[in-house]
């Protein structure tokens, strides 16, 4: 047991050291950068550091939060018809495994692709927590924190308006309570706050009402408001530095939810009904761009209908669109009606359909 708890921590050191390097790179030169604007050793120059340094972490690692957004919304779409195979096939486990590969299969969908790009990202948040936690307590983390002690000994013992970047809410003396643990209870607060505006911005907009029912949708529930107050005790015994850092992610993360979901949200929810009457409204055809959105995410080439000048595209016809034409407004799972557009073409009768008229 010895030997193998001695390897795995051989294996996380090996995989985190290249991490912490790269982390305290970034940060140093973040420092340095603001140090010719606001200058050095000061608690602004350390906390616009930090901001930048999340901000360039987080643009490295969109690709990643796009992937992982997009698979858990192709395994939501893919729900009601997991649903009809429980049913068809619920005493039959075999049978249903091999429909339920088949149906993935032929959507595109992968159940670990979810869950992977977020094991990538965690090593990544827990390099650039180890460098500020170990910076802010006075312990180099990382190759170029390690070889510059100066910048160790100037984030230790800087302070933001009073408040020490190394300091934290939490006291052995509570007579010595002052701007560091106000500073700190502020954005204690600030991170839970934004946690939970965050995941109910997601459950409110962008989850179908199908999803928000049943056994899981109560837990959900729950750790909706569970875990802001595990952030709110937690956040007490890390340092400032490190709460610039958790406030600076949680508001790109809120942001960048909201413009996902505003512009490329999951079918069936709130927010899709709201894109919808936005493109219309822009005189675009969303059931269009949905298509091709969902092509791409497949990997298949958008298929293109050739049309013939002068065919028909109102519902009596019988030429190749006249599947396409749109009748009666279509109306959203919630009760919201839309207009479909409907492109006008010259209306002209078909081949089939023409009467000649007989000679006399």
């Amino acid at each position: 047991m010895i030997v193998l708890l001695s390897g795995i921590g051989d294996f996380f050191n090996a995989i985190m050291t290249p991490l912490n390097a790269a982390i305290s790179f970034v940060l140093m030169w973040c420092y340095r950068g603001w140090a010719y604007v606001t200058g050095p050793d000061n608690g602004v120059t350390w906390s616009l550091a930090i901001m930048t340094l999340t901000v360039i972490v987080r643009c490295i690692l969109i690709p990643l939060f796009i992937r992982q957004i997009n698979s858990a919304r192709n395994m939501q779409l893919i729900q009601p018809k997991m649903k009809e195979l429980q049913d068809k096939y619920g005493a039959d486990r075999q049978k249903l495994g091999i429909e339920t590969q088949k149906l993935m299969k032929e959507e595109g969908v992968n159940p670990m692709a979810s869950c992977f790009p977020l094991i990538l990202q965690m090593p990544v948040f827990f390099a650039l927590y180890q460098v500020l936690y170990g910076a802010a307590n006075g312990q180099a983390k990382g190759y170029f924190f390690v070889h510059n002690p100066d910048l160790v000994q100037s984030l230790t013992h800087t302070d933001l308006f009073g408040a020490r970047l190394a300091g934290h809410f939490w006291l052995s003396d509570w007579s010595q309570f002052g701007a560091t643990q106000i500073c700190a209870l502020i954005l204690v607060i600030a991170m839970s706050a934004l946690f939970f505006i965050t995941q109910k911005q997601l459950m409110g907009k962008n989850m179908p009402p199908e999803a928000l029912k049943g056994p899981m949708a109560q837990q959900q529930k729950m750790m909706l408001y569970l875990f802001p107050i595990i952030y709110l005790f937690m956040g007490m015994a890390i340092p400032v530095g490190v709460l610039i850092y958790w406030v600076t992610n949680n508001v790109w993360t809120l942001v960048q939810q909201y413009l996902l979901i505003r512009n490329n949200p999951t079918p069936g929810t709130p927010a899709y009904i709201d894109w919808e009457e936005r493109m219309i409204r822009q005189g675009k055809d969303p059931q269009e761009i949905a298509e091709r959105r969902r092509n791409k995410q497949k990997k298949q080439p958008t298929t293109k209908t050739t049309r013939t000048v002068g065919q028909s595209r109102t519902p009596g016809s019988t030429g190749p669109d006249a599947s396409k034409s749109t009748t009666a407004p279509a109306a959203g799972p919630s009760g919201v009606v839309r207009q479909q557009i409907q492109r006008q073409q010259p209306t002209r009768q078909s081949r089939s359909t023409r009467t000649t008229p007989k000679k006399k």
